[in-house]
């Protein structure tokens, strides 16, 4: 079986990796289609191939154009045109087509349209609202596009109930649990870069968006300074929000040399530092259906604390301390004790690494994936 796999954007590197690897190990023959690597990216193909088939011109300005708005015009209008009239050949030479990610609704359509009819499409949706709400244009139309879709595979209930809600066909969707990942490890460099902590360290790491809450926690964290309570708090990643008036809000009251910041694109070795140098990993997320970013952190064995929105609020009792989503203080309250208690992170450490050892393994995802293949492809004909 010949499969197409797509992440233009490369929104998922880690994970397309991780089923990439592994539908290859059960005897598929796959290619990931995404953009020219960067740096930052830490995908190694074992047994599959990687195709760097969007954005090529684009990236190869993004030195020159930076990050901002020209970056974004010309990568929106080079994979507008791809879509609407680049070559196929790449999808069409694939007995089916699995979409990771559609990084711009409006031209994505473009292109489902071309395949529509003439191969199989199956599309993984990690959240069923996309991009939480946050998207402007580049998720408009993005519901339209399920309706294309030969299958959808989703992580949990959660998603497919909210995709039931919208009118899916419930046959249609498939769920298959996420498994955890591992980072690359950090090296010898990446570790010596980052501090040890002096008192307890809480770490935000990822991406940064406003869905995420790093506003609340900086609320929740500013409370606990006030009363007294020292620990540190480091967030880790590139911000996709203005974060100014929360570095600010430290500031002005007297504790920014309890915030440690390093922001930007990071390696995966660099993220895999800054968990092996915190004490606690802090998802304070307003909504979320799977969280990529807390599955890759399981083996890791730290004391977690998250929301209860999606996948969090599902997590088995001590795996995780657990606040209200969008409520600071609440998340307050749920991260005290740990702050407080070195005995109490080594419990939710340990329940936390326990945890990641029982799920199912990308084997599992693989095996159940091609299933859905064979599904597929056996009602088109």
């Amino acid at each position: 079986m010949k499969i197409a796999m797509l992440d233009p954007s490369l929104f998922t590197g880690r994970y397309d990796d991780s089923l990439c690897a592994a539908l290859a190990g059960q005897g598929a023959r796959v290619t990931l289609l995404g953009r020219p690597m960067r740096a930052t990216d830490a995908i190694l193909p074992q047994r599959y191939a990687y195709l760097p088939h969007f954005f090529r011109r684009s990236e190869a300005l993004r030195d020159r154009l930076g990050e901002g708005r020209a970056f974004r015009l010309a990568k929106a209008a080079e994979y507008g045109l791809a879509c609407a009239l680049g070559s196929l050949s790449p999808l069409l030479s694939a007995d089916l087509v699995h979409v990771q990610w559609l990084p711009l609704a409006p031209a994505d359509r473009l292109m489902l349209q071309r395949l529509r009819g003439r191969k199989a499409l199956v599309h993984t949706v990690h959240n069923a609202d996309a991009y939480h709400a946050d998207s402007g244009l580049q998720g408009r139309g993005y519901r339209a596009l399920l309706d294309m879709f030969d299958a959808l595979i989703v992580h949990g209930d959660t998603t497919r109930a909210a995709l039931v809600g919208q009118g899916i066909d419930p046959a249609r969707i498939h769920v298959t649990p996420h498994p955890p990942m591992r980072l690359a490890p950090a090296s010898a460099q990446d570790l010596a870069a980052i501090a040890p902590s002096v008192l307890p360290r809480l770490l935000f790491f990822g991406t940064i968006r406003p869905y995420k809450g790093v506003d609340l926690l900086i609320d929740a964290c500013l409370s606990l300074w006030r009363a007294g309570h020292r620990f540190e708090l480091a967030l880790a990643g590139k911000p996709f929000m203005d974060v100014a008036p929360l570095i600010d809000a430290v500031t002005q009251a007297g504790f920014a040399d309890r915030l440690m910041t390093d922001f930007g694109f990071l390696t995966e070795g660099r993220l895999d530092a800054h968990m092996a140098r915190a004490d606690m990993l802090v998802f304070p997320y307003r909504h979320i259906d799977s969280s990529g970013a807390f599955l890759s952190a399981l083996h890791h064995g730290k004391a977690m604390v998250t929301s209860d929105a999606g996948m969090f609020g599902q997590l088995p009792d001590g795996v995780a301390a657990c606040a209200p989503a969008g409520n600071a203080p609440a998340l307050a309250q749920a991260l005290l004790p740990l702050i407080e208690s070195a005995a109490i992170r080594q419990e939710y450490g340990a329940r936390a690494l326990a945890y990641g050892e029982e799920m199912r393994s990308w084997k599992d995802m693989a095996v159940a994936t091609i299933g859905i293949y064979e599904t597929v492809l056996a009602g088109r004909a």
